[in-house]
């Protein structure tokens, strides 16, 4: 989650500007980029943005040049190192990058690779039947985004080397300096500071992640991260011999499953390979994760049109067939979803991708391999495992009677009016009166006291209040129907008017910014998990496309004088007292309820002076396992998890 600071614009002030720019257009306005300048003139095109997660995407793409290798049958080693200074190092035991001349450039391969941009092995020559990336523009944009980046090509007996500095450029040629008995290719780089402006300092986690999750992706590559950026290295080291099996014994981990062995498919037809894993929870969530070239295709696509259908296919017909249903009866794709953890993963020498992330895959042809695979290895699973099987179907049964009883309650609650939705709460819904989305905002409120002091101190134009009477239902434990008969639950559905899961429309979205404003203590944050949970559960676009934030009330009030000011975090109020030294008051808040109507306001509901945190989903599966993990049923996860991090949790007495 990112810390944003919302900022007032006035529009007035913005339409006199305009009026003021010259707006004419001349051949002289016309400006052409040569090489990488067009890369750092616009990086947002190329890695998405120049945050957090653009400066990560760079060791993505450097990396992904090694799985290639690992692909093509000619690597099984990636060692990624962060050193000291925020470095960045990428190790691979392939073939190395060519070292030759290139005809047309005239300047060597590894330059060529380095330098221009849609230049490399994957654009057709037969280097590589399946590559991943989705532009094939990787290796020259981190060399772009690069205050330096080195070259290190261990081949042919030779170690070569080249350098570039200031956005790309080649200090000198490539040139031999010594003799190895290695292939393969060393990347080193520095981010510039001057676009990676935010940050260019990077996550271990998130490095950890992705790797993990590529080692589990490519079966018997091994892949390292280490951390040498303190005195004790930190260090990673993934290999997994099960490839996707794995993978979801690793999601399931903590869980009691139904089928103790992962099911397994796999197929090669027409130069696509496809394999599918899959593995039955006790649980109500579905996690079913598709990747195509070890791109997550986290929209779908045909991929995952072809195992659903081949999943409610085979599981209806053996349920028929065993008398578990009646001829004339059917489970529904969702009923026979219920609790399953699958990966499917399709390696593809010519992806083609839509959708609005350019992450849904749209090759028509992997419906018929992949649903064919699944068909036929499902249904011989089945067959063999009859008991496991009857479990199964069961299972989809009483998912199914619980999808009636939650349609009922789902059809009920479409039928209540906004007032009769709320009207059993202690405190209704106090709407603004703009009406125009884009301007209002909605702020959950817990409890009644403080409820009442944000309907006092509001904007009664743009900002609506919701209170909720104490803790919502944990939404990870409960079956559907009883989540709709949830009464605080219907009051948000009713309130939002988006709908819920697969019927969410952002058009019909009241308010874009939903707040949640809870007490800063150990049962607001509680509160607002569950809070959290139910949103990503139900209602996971408005939280994918940043229309969630976390309000931040502070933590001290400190008076000296009539000089009032507001501490939202302990390091802030370490400084206060610095500058203040002595003779000030300070007011430790324990609840929302203790600020009045105007502190409210002035604190944690004015634009102006507020901050906000807004919720993100920089990777929905790790979004997935952190809910499962902390608000399902097993403990043991949990645990582990508490005793991991304790080590940043700030506690009252």
């Amino acid at each position: 989650m990112a810390e944003e600071k919302i900022e007032v614009v006035d529009l007035e002030a913005l339409e006199e500007q305009s009026t003021l720019v010259d707006h004419s257009y001349t051949a002289d306005d016309i400006q052409v980029l040569e090489g990488l300048e067009a890369v750092r003139m616009r990086p947002g095109m190329y890695i998405g943005s120049t945050s957090s997660r653009g400066l990560h995407h760079l060791v993505w793409e450097i990396v992904d040049n090694g799985i290639d290798e690992a692909l093509a049958g000619f690597a099984n080693q990636i060692d990624v190192v962060i050193e000291e200074g925020d470095i960045i190092s990428v190790r691979d035991n392939g073939r190395g990058m060519p070292v030759g001349i290139h005809e047309k450039t005239g300047i060597s391969a590894v330059e060529t690779i380095m330098t221009v941009l849609h230049a490399g092995g994957k654009f057709g020559g037969g280097a590589y039947k399946v590559s991943g990336g989705l532009h094939g523009v990787g290796a020259s944009v981190v060399n772009a985004l690069s205050e330096w980046l080195e070259v290190t090509v261990f081949q042919n007996g030779k170690k070569y080397f080249i350098r570039f500095e200031n956005g790309g450029h080649a200090i000198e040629q490539l040139k031999v300096i010594g003799d190895c008995d290695e292939t393969g290719t060393l990347v080193r780089f520095k981010a510039d500071p001057t676009i990676f402006e935010e940050t260019t300092v990077y996550d271990y986690d998130t490095l950890n992640g992705r790797l993990r999750q590529l080692a589990f992706l490519n079966k018997n590559i091994c892949l390292t991260l280490t951390d040498a950026r303190t005195s004790e290295l930190k260090k990673s080291e993934y290999k997994y011999e099960g490839g996707i099996k794995q993978y979801v014994q690793y999601i399931n981990r903590g869980r009691k499953v139904i089928n103790e062995a992962v099911i397994y498919m796999e197929g090669f037809q027409d130069g696509i390979s496809a394999e599918v894993a899959l593995q039955y929870n006790d649980g109500y969530h579905t996690k079913i994760y598709s990747f195509c070239n070890n791109i997550n295709t986290h929209e779908g696509g045909f991929h995952e049109e072809g195992f659903r259908m081949a999943l409610t296919r085979v599981i209806n017909t053996y349920a028929k067939d065993n008398n578990i249903i009646k001829k004339d009866e059917s489970l529904a794709q969702d009923d026979v979803k219920e609790g399953l953890v699958a990966i499917i993963s399709v390696k593809h020498p010519n992806p083609q991708y839509e959708g609005q992330t350019k992450t849904k895959l749209g090759n028509s042809e992997v419906r018929k391999i992949v649903s064919g695979i699944v068909g036929d290895g499902l249904k011989r699973f089945l067959m063999e495992n009859p008991q496991v099987a009857k479990e199964m179907c069961n299972k989809a049964v009483v998912a199914s009677d619980a999808r009636n009883a939650a349609k009922r309650a789902r059809e009920a609650t479409r039928r209540k009016s906004a007032l009769d939705g709320i009207s059993s709460l202690p405190g209704k819904l106090t709407d603004c009166s703009v009406k125009d989305p884009s301007l209002t905002e909605i702020f959950i409120v817990e409890g009644d006291s403080a409820g009442g002091s944000a309907k006092q101190g509001r904007n009664s134009k743009t900002q609506a209040i919701l209170p909720l009477r104490g803790k919502i239902l944990n939404v990870e434990k409960a079956r559907e129907h009883k989540i709709f008969e949830n009464a605080e639950i219907r009051s948000m559905i009713t309130a939002f008017g988006c709908g819920i899961k697969e019927e969410v429309d952002i058009n019909n979205l009241k308010y874009h910014k939903i707040i949640i404003m809870t007490d800063a203590d150990v049962d607001g944050s509680h509160i607002c998990t569950l809070m959290l949970t139910f949103l990503y559960r139900f209602m996971r676009p408005i939280v994918e496309q940043g229309y969630v934030y976390i309000a931040q009330p502070p933590l001290y009030k400190v008076q000296k004088g009539k000089k009032i000011v507001y501490a939202y975090k302990e390091q802030e109020m370490d400084k206060i007292r610095e500058e203040f030294k002595e003779g000030y008051k300070v007011q430790r808040y324990k609840g929302l309820g203790e600020m009045d109507a105007e502190q409210l306001w002035e604190t944690t509901m004015d634009p102006r002076n507020r901050v906000l945190k807004r919720v993100t989903i920089d990777d929905a599966m790790e979004a997935d396992s952190v809910f499962s993990m902390l608000m399902g049923e097993d403990v043991d996860p949990r645990r582990e998890f508490i005793q991991n991090n304790a080590v940043y949790a700030t506690l009252d007495y």
